[in-house]
């Protein structure tokens, strides 16, 4: 059996402060688990500001696993909808997604990778989380709202901490539209609305390790309505898909 092949996707928008110790942390994953030498560490700066891509196309130079890319600015959840189709064009076995605040651990990542074969995906849930009450109050809501308009309970939709098999991945990614803000969101429900193999594994969730959140209370509020709107489309879309019509 061939070696296989892991993608790190990681987001990544205005992380100056914060992006090279997520390369110096992370890099050693794709180089323990290097599909030989095809894993890859993908950085997608989604259309910086500051010097994040220039930041990251330096460590590239000494680090032949780390491929930096860049895009016009679209929001997180499109710069990961991107990332993965990229990482399915180049072959990843397994597409592995967290963000680049510092706040994931990859000390956890080896669990993850012992249970892929088992399951088509396995997340983490952020059961002891250091981000402040707002932000577990938005997923609380978000937990809520899922159920609600999907009639599906997922355990932590939203969490940047996310291992999916290629196939899988593949078959699912069709269900999100294009520039999706919340993808991640949308790619836990039809894993859960199809009753594929999903594993919730608890993970460390520390506060931002440095810089500042892109995205405020207010932006989230405003991206929440939106979400209303467009659950209830792609709603009817996984209803008619999945009875076959």
């Amino acid at each position: 059996m061939k070696d296989q092949k892991l993608y790190i996707v990681i987001p990544a928008y205005n992380e100056q402060e914060n992006i090279g110790n997520v390369i110096d942390e992370w890099y050693p994953i794709v180089e323990k688990y290097n599909g030989n030498q095809e894993s890859r560490l993908m950085i997608i700066d989604d259309g910086s500001k500051d010097s994040t891509f220039t930041i990251i196309q330096e460590y590239a130079k000494t680090r032949p696993l780390l491929l930096p890319m860049t895009k016009k600015n679209s929001g997180h959840g499109a710069t990961v909808l991107y990332g993965y189709r990229c990482a399915l064009e180049q072959g990843a076995d397994y597409i592995f997604q967290t963000d680049s605040d510092g706040q994931t651990l990859p000390s956890e990542f080896s669990q993850f990778w012992e249970q892929r074969k088992k399951y088509d995906m396995v997340i983490g849930y952020r059961n002891n989380r250091e981000d402040g009450l707002s932000r577990v109050l938005v997923t609380q809501v978000l937990k809520l709202v899922i159920l609600v308009c999907f009639g599906t309970a997922v355990t932590d939709a939203n969490t940047p901490f996310r291992l999916m098999s290629r196939e899988s991945l593949m078959e699912n990614i069709k269900y999100v539209p294009d520039d999706f803000n919340l993808s991640n969101v949308i790619l836990s429900v039809v894993y859960a609305k199809k009753g594929q193999k999903v594993r919730y594994i608890p993970i460390t969730f520390r506060c931002r390790q440095g810089g500042e959140n892109s995205i405020n209370l207010k932006q989230i509020f405003k991206i929440g309505l939106q979400a209303l709107k467009d659950f209830s489309v792609i709603n009817k879309v996984l209803k008619d898909k999945l009875s076959g019509r």
